[in-house]
């Protein structure tokens, strides 16, 4: 499950002080003063809506839109499934959004704040949920988790990590919560892809795919009304978590984040109004776009220097976060995907060599040799 920038990553230079690439988009960069309240609206562009709809996390709340589609709304993400926001929705629907149908869900990508209460929408209006393929399938084969024990390539994965057995306890405990926040997903969706260029109302839209945070991320752009809807691929205040997952233990996303951002900016004009997952809309993208491909730079830098003598993932997070996540189990694996995501990007490219000791633990070290494969430290 996806919580961005928790636990904060450390937006500073090694001795603490801010970094200026690292800096968010200045006040005047947004140009809304104040968010629409829960159940209520606000016109950003002429036919395009900004919600907000409230989340049962610490990051409390999630951005979704609605597009003017001739008859009826096209509404890009949805929240996650809870009674207060299904309330949230009636009202809107009954209320600001005038009665009017929902006529097509867009899920930017398939983690419970965004694609939450799509079954749920499409279900009451009969239409249809529109999303990249990596996306819902990946959604699907995860929701089937609900109710499953934990499997032992999760618990080995994590006591890889440095977990102790209390850490994996948690694990097993809290295995198979994902499904829990989605409303039962359509059995049937319509497919988009990156480069599509779809007729929304009265305007064209095209889908610009990302990966990193999740597998297929699509962001709508629409060069007439000069918005851009990121979902989580570029947000102004926190930085979307990109993490290592049991499933695919030798993944690179921070390699597919960094790459995607600089893809992001070489595509997209600067001067589009960036309508985020989180936070408020925002001008400036290419400023941002550079700032959080800095930030995981700089990471990494503060890691290489870590990395003089073998180090545990756990022993490495004061390189990368400035938060403790050592005692609280959900930060605790967010920080973990993300360190390991982090140490599998160096690994990738030759500047780290892993040793696994008897105990299934992995010792991580910096190396001048080329690529070095997994070996066992006896």
């Amino acid at each position: 499950m996806k919580a961005p920038d928790l636990p904060s990553r450390r937006h500073a230079t090694p001795d603490g002080r801010p970094s200026a690439a690292a800096t968010r988009p200045p006040p005047s960069a947004y140009p809304f003063e104040g968010v629409p309240d829960t159940g209520a609206v606000r016109e950003v562009r002429p036919g395009v809506s900004w919600i907000r709809m409230p989340l049962p996390f610490g990051l409390d709340h999630i951005n979704c839109y609605a597009i003017d589609d001739g008859d009826g709304w096209a509404i890009v993400d949805t929240g996650v499934q809870t009674a207060e926001t299904a309330t949230a929705w009636r009202a809107l629907l009954d209320g600001p959004l005038g009665g009017r149908p929902v006529t097509r869900v867009f899920a930017t990508h398939m983690h419970p704040d965004h694609v939450g209460m799509a079954g749920w929408l499409t279900r009451k209006f009969e239409c249809r949920l529109w999303m990249t393929r990596l996306e819902y399938l990946t959604c699907r084969v995860l929701v089937n988790d609900t109710g499953r024990e934990a499997p032992e390539d999760g618990v080995k994965f994590y006591r890889r990590a440095g977990w102790d057995e209390a850490a994996i306890e948690q694990y097993r405990a809290r295995f198979g919560g994902f499904g829990k926040a989605i409303y039962r997903l359509p059995d049937s969706y319509r497919r988009i892809e990156h480069g599509e260029r779809l007729r929304i109302g009265a305007h064209e839209w095209t889908v610009v795919v990302g990966s990193g945070h999740s597998p297929e991320h699509a962001c709508l752009h629409c060069p007439s009304l000069r918005l851009l809807i990121s979902g989580d691929q570029v947000l102004p205040r926190i930085s979307s978590n990109v993490s290592v997952f049991p499933t695919e233990p030798d993944a690179d996303p921070l390699g597919d984040w960094i790459d995607s951002l600089a893809r992001l900016e070489r595509s997209l004009p600067d001067d589009v109004l960036v309508l985020p997952s989180h936070n408020e809309p925002f001008n400036g993208l290419h400023a941002r776009l550079r700032s959080l491909a800095d930030g995981h730079l700089r990471g990494l830098e503060r890691l290489r220097r870590s990395l003089a003598e073998p180090k545990r993932v756990i022993d490495l997070f004061g390189a990368l976060f400035a938060r403790d996540a050592r005692n609280d189990a959900h930060l605790l694996s967010l920080a973990t995907g993300e360190c390991i995501a982090h140490l599998n990007y160096l690994k990738a490219r030759g500047e780290v060599k892993v040793q696994t000791d008897a105990s299934g633990v992995a010792w991580y070290r910096m190396t001048t040799a080329g690529p070095d494969d997994d070996t066992s430290a006896g």
